[in-house]
């Protein structure tokens, strides 16, 4: 008898043990977890968490964690290593692990943002900027070979302006260190995201003279990204994923800055909601947001160009390489 009621006891734990297994990756009410690491918190990607708080990615069975991993290479690390299943962050950083080689290539498969998102900001304001007016001054640039800093060379080249010869180019300052380094007195000129250069307007620190987003073009901005081996085995999930995604895309499109705001607050527990709704009202009109998840050809092309313009390309990685576009095109049908 006793060992009929050992046998009986090993069978319970091996059925227990078998259900946690089987249950990994699942929630209670059996929908898929997905581990997703943002390279910052910003209201640049409220469309995200409106995925998140509308319900959108739980109604595709879809659970989300979400986490901050500052910084491209700590995003990428972390999707490369499987801390991660999906990464947002800006398409330069697949290119490069492409170019680095890789059995297993990150694709690019759903658009949040097609712009940069970031301002020039300068210590007066000007109702009548001429980008000239930073010839010779001190300008508090982003990090070298991410999208921001790269959009901004460009953008200054485009208006005549060389960012190594014609102005004071300081590139060393971590993202996170930006903001208080102008605001303590550093640079002349800085380029910075929403909603820091609100906040800096509203408190007299700065003002935004002119908008990177609008001069450098549209392009694959932020997006979200996961391995080949990923989707060879999850394309059920990557797709619902993208459906959700197209959803909030649409329902920002549909929807005013306050109503955004009111959804994504719990995000920005330190961001008064008039800094919010005028942030996410800027990023509305220059069209900021993606309204699909589609990365297409011409926006491709408009970030290699940027990318060659700063050096930062040992070689074209064409489009067809690391987007796939199956996903978005099925969402929005």
């Amino acid at each position: 008898m006793k060992t009929g009621k050992t046998l009986l006891v090993v069978l319970v734990l091996i059925l227990a043990g078998t259900l946690v297994l089987s249950s990994c990756g699942k929630s209670s009410n059996e929908h898929t977890v997905v581990r997703i690491g943002e390279v910052t918190r910003s209201l640049f990607y409220a469309p995200q968490y409106v995925a998140i708080e509308k319900g959108f990615f739980a109604e595709e069975g879809i659970d989300v964690e979400l986490t901050t991993t500052p910084g491209g290479d700590k995003t990428m690390t972390s999707l490369l290593s499987n801390v991660i299943d999906v990464a947002l962050v800006g398409s330069e950083t697949s290119i490069y692990v492409t170019q680095q080689g890789s059995d297993d290539p990150v694709i690019n498969f759903a658009q949040l943002t097609q712009t940069d998102g970031t301002f020039l900001v300068a210590r007066e304001p000007s109702d009548s900027f001429d980008w000239e007016s930073l010839r010779n001054k001190t300008f508090l640039g982003q990090r070298k070979g991410g999208m921001p800093q790269m959009a901004g060379e460009f953008t200054l080249k485009k208006h005549g302006i060389d960012p190594h010869g014609d102005l004071e180019l300081i590139q060393n300052v971590d993202f996170a260190n930006i903001a208080p380094a102008f605001s303590s007195g550093t640079g002349e000129f800085v380029q910075l995201f929403e909603p820091t250069a609100s906040i800096f307007e509203k408190e007299g620190i700065g003002y935004v003279v002119a908008s990177f987003g609008v001069e450098s073009g549209l392009l694959p901005y932020t997006v979200f990204m996961t391995k080949q081996s990923y989707i060879d085995k999850n394309s059920d999930v990557v797709q619902g994923f993208t459906n959700a995604v197209y959803k909030a895309q649409q329902w920002v499109e549909e929807h005013s800055a306050a109503e955004i705001a009111e959804v994504v607050a719990p995000y920005f527990d330190n961001v008064d909601l008039d800094i919010m709704e005028s942030s996410i009202a800027r990023y509305k009109e220059q069209g900021s947001y993606a309204t699909d998840p589609i990365v297409d050809q011409a926006e491709w092309d408009n970030l290699l160009d940027i990318m060659t313009s700063a050096g930062e390309l040992t070689e074209r990685t064409e489009h067809s390489e690391i987007v796939n576009t199956s996903f978005a095109e099925e969402a929005i049908k």
